[in-house]
């Protein structure tokens, strides 16, 4: 059996692919080593996983292809894995990056740019099997451009500094009830932060024809483009393909920030778990 994971901040989609090859789907919360223990993974899984799964017995033989944010160096792969072997002691694991399977669920084996907009944001070049090249994500203080967490904080910020017009001042402070003592907890105090800025992007939304939203949107994309996209080689020759909740909610802003920096995205996708079952199912 396989058991496939897609994982980031805010949640984790989880498929299980059985002898019969039929495809079972679970979800937990997000999974990032960055911020949370071994030990606070590993409890995740168990109480969070494990209690969905109707397996009898926890020495079941597994596959486990595990894509996550903040896997990308070493030190954090082995966090999560630990964790994985605590909780599924008889599998073989395999810990890689969320920005390889997100490059394995948009463009499978062939050769484009991948990139990752969702509560973070990551970009790479993908040659049809492996990462080329990518451009380093500062995370969401210092980057993260075009994310959920950099657009929430850029909408926050406005907020803070008495710069949004009026009436979506009243409606944010209708729908929220936050005052500006309970921002500056939940961002400096609280776990978290980044899904607590990222979390505005549902209100952003859904107000998303007002025009000041829709020049801060173009604004955080254009950013994106300029400090990652637009820094690949050849860029404008190859097709670009997107996944994650803000590239999906926001693709008409997306696509036209992206036409004017004369860049072609193929595909957009929500969440990369369908695409990359199918993966796998192909390697079987």
């Amino acid at each position: 059996m396989i058991l496939i994971a897609d994982s980031g901040s805010t949640k984790t989609d989880w498929r299980l692919i059985d002898e019969e090859n039929k495809i079972h789907q679970y979800a937990t919360q997000g999974i990032s080593p960055y911020f949370q223990s071994e030990e606070q993974i590993s409890k995740i899984i168990k109480s969070e996983l494990l209690t969905q799964l109707n397996f009898k017995t926890l020495n079941v033989e597994l596959s486990i292809y595990y894509y996550g944010t903040g896997c990308s160096a070493e030190d954090k792969k082995q966090v999560v894995l630990n964790a994985l072997s605590k909780c599924f002691n008889n599998s073989k694991i395999e810990i890689q990056s969320d920005m390889l399977g997100a490059a394995r669920a948009l463009c499978g084996k062939r050769a484009g740019i991948a990139a990752i907009l969702g509560t973070g944001s990551n970009t790479c070049y993908y040659d049809g099997e492996k990462i080329i090249s990518t451009k380093f994500s500062s995370g969401y203080i210092l980057g993260d451009e075009g994310s959920g967490a950099h657009i929430g904080k850029t909408f926050i910020q406005a907020y803070l500094n008495d710069e949004l017009p009026p009436i979506l001042t009243a409606k944010f402070q209708e729908r929220f009830k936050l005052s500006k003592n309970d921002i500056l907890d939940a961002v400096y105090r609280k776990p978290m932060p980044n899904r607590f800025l990222a979390s505005f992007c549902k209100f952003i939304f859904q107000h998303k024809e007002d025009q000041y939203l829709i020049n801060l949107l173009v604004a955080c994309f254009e950013q994106f483009f300029d400090k990652h996209i637009c820094k690949y080689e050849k860029y404008k020759d190859v097709k670009l393909s997107c996944v994650g909740s803000i590239a999906f909610y926001f693709s008409d802003i997306l696509r036209a920030v992206a036409a004017k920096k004369g860049v072609y995205i193929e595909t957009i996708i929500e969440t990369p778990i369908a695409a990359l079952t199918l993966y796998h199912l192909g390697e079987k």
